[in-house]
């Protein structure tokens, strides 16, 4: 009989920005109550906590975020408060997520905490899924079957498109229907990058344009990532010849170029 582990799998989920401390249960919460009540006296009473150490808590939020999660209100009938932007209700929708996701990944370890060998196959089919450098969750518009494969389209939180390919297996597997939120994945290695300008005509049908975030550059290749207009990254791998050739620079233009069939799609559960 396989020992059992005298523990029970537990934790809490934080996400951090710039190896700080930026987004947990309690930031979140503090957020909601701030989107609830429209001020931040109140969301700090609501939580048990001073005033100050509310604010030091937003601002720290702030100080990291790429926009401000909360904003201040002058004026009006009730002489001001305080709000969550547009950019906050993003972040405590991805953190909420993020925990759903998290949540689910410590349920799978306890289910398989008493084998220990069963939970080292779990922890290995759970990093080969997640392997893909290019993760974006998106929201099916469009499937169109043939004989054998299946096109498709996603839209991308950023309002991107993104076509896949999969078999009409795949699909069935999958539960797969127009509405159905997924998770697409993309290695680096597949990604071919273009000048923005680059009068190309090429056979992949994903192109997605963006600015040149930041060039990782390595003794023979490059990392490339590229912010999308929506807030999405890509990330690709080029020859540092490539670079050259291709003239990319930090805050320049670009473009991925993406075949359909090097599109992964996933699904909860």
């Amino acid at each position: 009989m396989p020992p059992s582990f005298p523990t029970h799998p537990a934790g809490r989920l934080w996400l951090e920005k710039e190896d700080q401390g930026f987004l947990g249960q309690g930031r979140a919460e503090l957020l909601e109550r701030i989107d609830e009540l429209g001020s931040m006296a109140k969301a700090a009473r609501a939580m048990g906590m001073g005033y100050k150490r509310a604010w030091d808590m937003v601002e720290a939020m702030n100080n990291l975020a790429d926009a401000p999660l909360v904003e201040r209100v002058t004026g009006g009938r009730g002489g001001g408060g305080t709000r969550l932007t547009e950019h906050g209700r993003r972040m405590i929708e991805e953190f909420r997520a993020a925990e759903a996701a998290y949540t689910r990944f410590l349920e799978m370890l306890a289910a398989e905490s008493g084998d220990p060998e069963r939970l080292r196959a779990l922890m290995g089919r759970l990093a080969m899924r997640t392997s893909a450098r290019n993760q974006w969750w998106g929201r099916i518009t469009d499937i169109q079957s043939g004989s054998v494969n299946t096109e498709v389209v996603l839209r991308l939180g950023g309002g991107e498109p993104l076509v896949a390919v999969i078999t009409n297996q795949s699909v069935r597997e999958l539960a797969l229907a127009e509405g159905t939120e997924v998770l697409a994945l993309v290695k680096a290695t597949h990604i071919i990058l273009t000048g923005e300008d680059a009068g190309l005509r090429t056979s992949a049908r994903n192109r997605l344009c963006g600015t040149v975030e930041r060039i990782d550059q390595g003794e023979v290749e490059a990392g490339i990532t590229l912010r999308l207009g929506g807030g999405n990254t890509v990330t690709g791998v080029v020859t540092n010849e490539s670079v050259a050739t291709l003239g990319l620079a930090e805050g320049g233009a670009a473009c991925a170029l993406i075949k359909a069939s090097h599109v992964i799609l996933a699904v909860n559960g």
